[in-house]
């Protein structure tokens, strides 16, 4: 009887299979480091560390003043040469008319007609320096690429803006996830897709995930990999750095 008991009892372990718990951090699946594309004093900045913002919010402004005086110098350039252009066309309006003349040589005319067609594609030339300047005014204004909290801020007004510079670290609260590490031994009892508990004790928060990742541990040699586990935050306030419980059933 007590044999026939122990073997039952064996066999709905080896059924049920073991359970494990492990420790887990809150991080952001989109998170991204602004930058600017221009070199520039920064003349404003509009958010600060713990700001929402949303997608296209202006986040800090770099001064215009070097782009302004470069602006000035193209304009400038491509007034000059539309009188050219416009006096050239005079000028072979009146050659022509000297040519059915015999007044002028054919060479003359000619002549003033590849210096006109210079001009213009001088011109072309000139509009799409100004056009592309005109473009570069929009990345003085660093926007927000997505709705996020802003988690870490490393500008000031004043200041000189470098491209590739770090100037906010901005997180999307609407991708979390949960990442933990789980031992080499382990990883044949696990797989992708499979549901674990998670439990946020600090927001009393329970719910279900899902392993959405196995990935191996490069950082150390503990021989070790790590787990990402997707989940819904639903309306609770779950930020990323928040410590996490999960447990996960280990298949036999």
């Amino acid at each position: 009887m007590i044999k026939a008991l122990l073997t039952t009892l064996f066999c709905i372990n080896l059924f049920a299979g073991t359970q494990i718990e492990l420790s887990g951090t809150v991080e952001s699946d989109n998170e991204k480091i602004i930058t600017s594309r221009n070199m520039g004093y920064i003349k404003e900045v509009y958010v600060k560390e713990g700001s929402n913002v949303k997608k296209g919010d202006i986040l800090y402004e770099i001064d215009s003043s070097n782009m302004d005086s470069n602006k000035k110098e193209i304009e400038l350039n491509l007034q000059i040469l539309q009188n050219q252009k416009n006096n050239i066309e005079v000028n072979l309006k009146r050659y022509k008319n000297l040519l059915a003349q015999d007044l002028v040589s054919l060479y003359e005319v000619e002549q003033m007609e590849l210096n006109l067609t210079n001009t213009k594609n001088m011109i072309d030339i000139t509009k799409a320096k100004l056009k592309e300047i005109n473009t570069q005014y929009d990345y003085l204004k660093i926007k927000a690429p997505n709705d996020g909290l802003i988690i870490k801020k490393s500008i000031k007004a004043g200041e000189m803006s470098m491209p590739g510079m770090p100037a906010f670290v901005l997180t999307d609260l609407s991708t979390l996830l949960i990442k933990t590490n789980i031992s080499e031994s382990n990883l044949n009892n696990i797989k992708i897709g499979q549901k674990v508990d998670i439990e946020i004790s600090s927001q009393n928060f329970k719910t279900q995930g899902t392993i959405s990742a196995i990935i191996p541990n490069t950082v150390d040699l503990t021989h070790s990999f790590v787990l990402k586990i997707s989940f819904d935050k639903k309306d609770f306030n779950i930020y990323p750095g928040m410590y996490s419980k999960i447990l996960l059933n280990l298949e036999n």
